[in-house]
């Protein structure tokens, strides 16, 4: 008890120590300064200029305190809060890696099977990713959202024109509800369609067929290396 004691009253004398520095003048310095070394010089360890403005005695470098992460950044974690408040986690994903985001969507959130008009229940869900790309407005180089659907029988391809078309038309129709809904720059924002042909699931199952059927933005930082979409596929979904 002695010890603990003792070891109290230390660190109680220790913060008030700390306490009585917490603004310095010169005569609080001086006497700390002579209470450890009474033969020091009055002045050979105290700060005696109080009057430091800002211009004084440049150096060079920036005074000002970076931030712990940009807006490219931050708009990745918003999108994650996204969806996990919009319970989205079983059919909304969401990577990322250098320079870039990557959201993918299963169709059904935004469109019934075999048609390409936005489902009202999902308007709201695109409008609140808008807004949350708009944050980081000025990050962003690239949105390109790609649309796929997949091969209803696992041995007989789509018939092209209407596979193509619905692919196409559903990335148009969400890039359109996008520009609407956003203050994102149009100019930056580009729809594609693949139809069938880049599965990320096999074609045999209904589960593999269902993950097939998706809409995926892409988003690319402003000034990050370009990469084919093979790339970003890798990094995402694995070889």
């Amino acid at each position: 008890m002695d010890t603990y004691g003792d070891m109290v009253t230390l660190l109680l004398c220790f913060f008030v120590l700390l306490y009585s520095i917490s603004s310095v003048d010169q005569q609080k310095w001086e006497i700390i300064v002579q209470s450890f070394n009474p033969n020091a010089k009055a002045t050979s360890q105290i700060v005696t200029d109080t009057s430091i403005e800002e211009g004084d005695d440049d150096v060079e470098g920036s005074m000002e305190i970076p931030e712990m992460m940009d807006d490219f950044e931050e708009l990745m974690y918003s999108l994650q809060e996204l969806a996990q408040q919009q319970s989205l986690s079983d059919s909304v994903s969401i990577n990322g890696g250098e320079g870039f985001a990557f959201i993918t969507f299963q169709d059904m959130v935004f469109f019934d099977g075999d048609s390409s008009v936005l489902k009202e229940e999902g308007k709201p869900i695109l409008e609140a990713f808008g807004k949350a790309m708009s944050s980081a407005s000025d990050s962003i180089q690239q949105i390109q959202v790609l649309g796929h659907t997949s091969q209803a029988a696992p041995n007989i391809p789509n018939e092209a024109h209407t596979d193509r078309l619905l692919s196409a038309a559903r990335s148009a129709e969400v890039v359109a509800y996008l520009q609407q809904v956003s203050d994102l720059d149009p100019a930056k924002m580009i729809s594609a369609g693949f139809g069938q042909f880049r599965p990320i699931a096999t074609f045999d199952t209904p589960e593999g067929r269902a993950q097939n059927r998706r809409v995926e933005i892409l988003i690319t930082r402003t000034g990050a290396v370009e990469q084919n979409l093979d790339a970003y596929y890798d990094q995402v979904y694995g070889q």
